[in-house]
């Protein structure tokens, strides 16, 4: 692990957010954390303290976003990981979708990891070391009715990722996506048993995912274990898709 331990984490607030802040505290990191309201900055604030560091933004507006990014390259020149957690779903099928649907799920979802990592990686070049992780989705393999927005957002990610992962191979920095399947969050409390029986149906273990089974993975994707893996796409899943 570089010694300088920052860690950048958007979606702070969220079921998989949380995880993965909870596991990098434990581990003595220093967190810079993004959230969308002051509601949730505040209890981030409440559960971490004044040793970490707290941003609220909107996603959805690129301008705010920017303006917030280069607050944080210019404060924070040595976050050695970068973890675009921050998602949001708008559904509909596609004849009912609205131009403001796809483009506010397209920003929020996809341009925004563009915008950061485009801020941020000058920084990691300079300090010649680099983890850089996206949260992407099952459906971006799969398809989904009624998510061509957020599905195109999240299959997006892998080839931004991947194409940025050859970009900066050579400069010690690694790039790499995680694709979770159904977690148990707060999206999944909302199924009714009905719903949740169909869904794991589908699933060969039989049982929704833990947000610790992401933050185990972020976590070994942040470490020097991971130092020769680059530009792969990991599916955590139960096996419901393998690929």
């Amino acid at each position: 692990m570089s010694e300088n331990k920052k860690i950048f984490i958007t979606g702070a607030s969220g079921g998989i957010g949380k995880a993965i802040c909870e596991k990098f505290n434990n581990k003595k990191f220093t967190l810079v954390l993004t959230s969308s309201s002051d509601e949730k900055i505040l209890k981030l604030k409440q559960k971490y303290g004044n040793d970490h560091y707290y941003y609220k933004v909107n996603f959805s507006d690129a301008d705010d976003l920017q303006s917030c990014l280069s607050e944080i390259s210019k404060d924070h020149k040595d976050i050695s990981i970068i973890v675009n957690n921050a998602g949001k779903t708008y559904d509909n099928l596609i004849f009912r979708m609205k131009n403001e649907q796809w483009s506010d799920v397209i920003q929020t979802n996809l341009n925004s990891n563009f915008q950061i990592i485009k801020t941020l990686l000058p920084n990691m070049l300079s300090n010649k070391y680099g983890k850089i992780i996206g949260i992407s989705s099952i459906v971006g393999s799969t398809g989904n009715p009624g998510q061509a927005n957020y599905v195109a957002s999240k299959s997006g990610l892998v080839g931004l990722y991947k194409s940025i992962a050859l970009e900066v191979a050579r400069r010690n920095i690694n790039v790499n996506i995680i694709s979770p399947g159904f977690i148990s969050t707060s999206m999944t409390d909302n199924l009714n048993e009905e719903q949740k029986k169909n869904y794991l149906s589908r699933i060969p273990m039989m049982k929704f995912g833990h947000p610790d089974d992401i933050a185990n993975l972020v976590f070994f994707l942040s470490s020097d274990d991971s130092s020769y893996i680059t530009g792969q796409n990991f599916h955590i899943n139960g096996g419901m898709l393998m690929v």
